[in-house]
């Protein structure tokens, strides 16, 4: 070979250099995942010391399922989910999951980690956007098979023109069959709430999948600090004998297909057999709320309360809500923010106290239809008497500069510059 000749670097097509990383020895595995030790949820989230670390989204993630003791995890690749699968990927090589191979498409998947679910295994997967869309007919059937799974949604533009950028228009789909949803704000929550959303699905009372939603390349790709318990830790199994249905039995042949027989034969039974089961999936939602205000710190976080002006947001446009709360503060105004952890449950009670008083209320969104302001303003109609604007709204991958968010503020939404001070203060 002649000299100066310049090896070989493989990009993907976006440009970007790809990266691989030797699978460990097998003694490595053994060392590392086969020591881990089970210990309490309790004791995993609040008890074991944490060490603070600059980590991505995807890499947060990665750190949850590490400790999630995850039996199997099936994908099917989609920007921006999968570096944080690829990531998943690496700890199989390490031997911290039995099993994980990728579909042949999303349909496929979420179809494949129901039945896995139903064998009583802990199961994972995630999807993006499109993904989840394809994969939503088989989605819908989770909540009524019973199946405490875990799904990731790393959310992109799911309309045309088609596009990769950050947009979480896909989550109102989700809000309306049965799933346990939580919308993560930031790198560390990536990382709390996987492994939160298992142990409150697999509450015998609750007995459901739960959804951990994450705005796409504004947390996933991007760095942030994540304060982690030690790596030889991880949550005690699934313990499918002590859930709301019996697990599919293959060990008495025929094996039994069904957790209950009316789920799949829903043309042959009364219309009642079928409400009374949709009936019950809405119950054990709403009884995930304990659950959910033990582990996750309450259905919501409220910054500033009893301001007159308060925001309500979810997911990343917490983030750039605080900072326009920070920077409003400067100013002398206080303002107030109410950050919604989950989705579903809706923290209807929640947030009637926290807006009850308030003169104005903003809901800043990362998506064109204003799902959260509808869900806000339903909840609060005849509550209050506050005026509630929707937006300000961005999407398709804009970014959200906190200066949008302050011009809401210091600026009625349809006559601009007409104050320069929040309309309730």
């Amino acid at each position: 070979m002649a000299e100066g000749l310049e090896t070989e670097v493989k990009t993907n097509p976006q440009g970007d250099v790809i990266t691989t990383t030797e699978a460990p020895k097998k003694e490595q595995k053994e060392s590392k995942a086969a020591k881990q030790r089970v210990v309490t949820p309790e004791h995993l989230f609040f008890e074991a010391p944490r060490t603070k670390t600059f980590i991505t989204g995807s890499e947060a993630a990665k750190e949850a399922i590490r400790r999630a003791n995850v039996d199997i995890a099936i994908s099917y690749p989609i920007t921006p989910q999968s570096e944080t699968m690829q990531q998943v990927g690496y700890l199989y090589a390490e031997g911290y999951l039995k099993d994980y191979y990728r579909g042949e498409e999303e349909y496929g998947v979420m179809s494949a980690v129901a039945g896995a679910s139903r064998s009583g295994v802990r199961a994972l997967t995630a999807t993006a956007g499109p993904g989840l869309m394809r994969g939503m007919e088989v989605i819908t059937s989770w909540p009524g098979g019973r199946m405490p799974l875990l799904l990731m949604v790393m959310c992109r533009v799911i309309n045309a023109p088609l596009a990769i950028q950050p947009d979480n228009v896909e989550l109102s789909y989700l809000l309306n069959c049965g799933i346990l949803v939580f919308h993560a704000e930031n790198q560390q929550d990536f990382y709390d709430f996987p492994l939160k959303a298992y142990v409150i699905a697999e509450k015998c009372e609750v007995t459901l999948p739960a959804a951990v939603a994450v705005d796409g390349f504004f947390v996933t790709h991007a760095r942030g600090w994540v304060e982690l318990p030690p790596e030889d830790i991880k949550l005690p199994p699934r313990d499918c004998y002590h859930e709301a249905v019996p697990m599919m039995d293959n060990e008495n042949p025929p094996a039994r297909l069904s957790r209950d027989a009316p789920i799949q034969k829903s043309n042959f039974i009364s219309y009642q057999m079928h409400a009374s089961w949709q009936q019950e999936i809405w119950a054990a939602v709403d009884r995930a709320r304990p659950w959910v205000k033990k582990y996750m710190g309450g259905l919501i976080e409220v910054v500033n309360p009893g301001a007159d002006t308060m925001i309500v947001a979810s997911g990343s446009a917490v983030s750039q809500s605080r900072e326009a709360v920070r920077q409003a503060s400067e100013r002398g105004d206080r303002i107030g923010l109410v950050k919604i952890r989950s989705l579903r449950p809706w923290p209807t009670q929640e947030l009637i106290e926290a807006c009850r008083h308030a003169k104005r209320i903003i809901v800043p969104e990362f998506n064109c239809v204003g799902w959260l302001a509808k869900e806000v303003r339903s909840t609060l109609y005849g509550h209050t008497q506050a005026e509630i604007v929707s937006g300000p709204r961005v999407f398709g991958g804009m970014s959200m500069p906190t200066e949008l968010i302050l011009e809401y503020l210091y600026k009625t939404p349809n006559e601009a510059r007409l104050t320069d001070k929040p309309l309730s203060i």
